[in-house]
């Protein structure tokens, strides 16, 4: 053997632990240009699918963004597993590297944000807001146009019982909400529903009378998910624990492996 049993059990760690994430990232490519290419035969297929909110997915502007998403993500994953893994298998010092400092670079990235976050609570609080209340007034639409954007809003809204950002006049600055809205003072996910999966209002009045009994109106999905988040804190930490380690060990792997292959087969690439 040209390398000692640490370092075979290193190697072939990161080979499986990149194959998989490899693996994920060319499917979820894969996918996003397909959904580019062919919109028509993802629609087709959906709509044989019976579920709940699974028409909302079959709309043209829907599946668009969801391939961007899909693309991105994948591309990521295929670029950064590609590196650990061919680094891995083919011990090229280059290729794990570069995949240790990606790897390094976007764990720093991830400490400096979670840490300015902390450090300027209130600008991050700010931003945030400035954010949300962006993606209404570029992207939310009616019901009758929907896009990717909208649905998550519809979505927020009738799960979490609140209406935009900071209440219902955060929808005033939606040009193509306030352009089709017709009579609607709220839009139908900041009522209280009576069928959720297709977002009917229980009281008839609502969309146009809104009022604290038949509607959340008044209640900004932004101190809602605040709230959610302060619940849910232990399993966020938690995962966000996971996500650290993951990166650390990849890190090390590579790293080790870069030295080991260094003192094993001198300058090889």
């Amino acid at each position: 053997m040209t390398t000692d049993c640490g370092t075979w059990i290193s190697k072939y760690m990161l080979c499986l632990f990149n194959f998989i994430f490899f693996v994920l990232g060319t499917i979820m490519l894969g996918v996003g240009i397909w959904l580019c290419i062919d919109k028509a035969s993802l629609i087709v297929l959906l709509k044989l699918v019976e579920g709940k909110h699974i028409n909302d997915f079959t709309q043209p502007q829907v599946i668009e963004q969801m391939a961007y998403v899909l693309i991105a993500i994948g591309g990521i994953m295929f670029v950064l597993s590609f590196l650990g893994y061919c680094g891995a298998i083919r011990e090229s010092r280059c290729f794990l590297m570069t995949y240790g400092v990606l790897l390094i670079m976007l764990l720093v990235a991830e400490i400096v944000a979670g840490g300015l976050a902390a450090f300027y609570k209130e600008t991050a609080r700010n931003e945030t807001k400035n954010f949300l209340e962006t993606t209404i007034t570029n992207y939310y639409k009616s019901s009758d146009n929907p896009d990717a954007v909208t649905h998550m809003w519809n979505q927020m809204m009738s799960n979490f019982a609140c209406c935009g950002v900071n209440d219902y006049r955060d929808f005033e600055k939606s040009q193509s909400w306030m352009e089709r809205r017709g009579n609607h003072t709220i839009p139908e996910a900041c009522c209280i529903l009576k069928d959720v999966s297709n977002y009917i209002p229980r009281d008839d009045d609502c969309v146009t009378n809104p009022n604290e009994n038949n509607s959340f109106y008044k209640n900004g999905c932004y101190d809602v998910m605040v709230d959610w988040i302060i619940s849910h804190r232990e399993i966020i930490i938690g995962v966000l624990a996971v996500v650290a380690i993951i990166h650390i060990i990849g890190i090390i792997l590579a790293l080790s492996l870069y030295k080991s292959f260094s003192k094993y087969h001198g300058m090889r690439l």
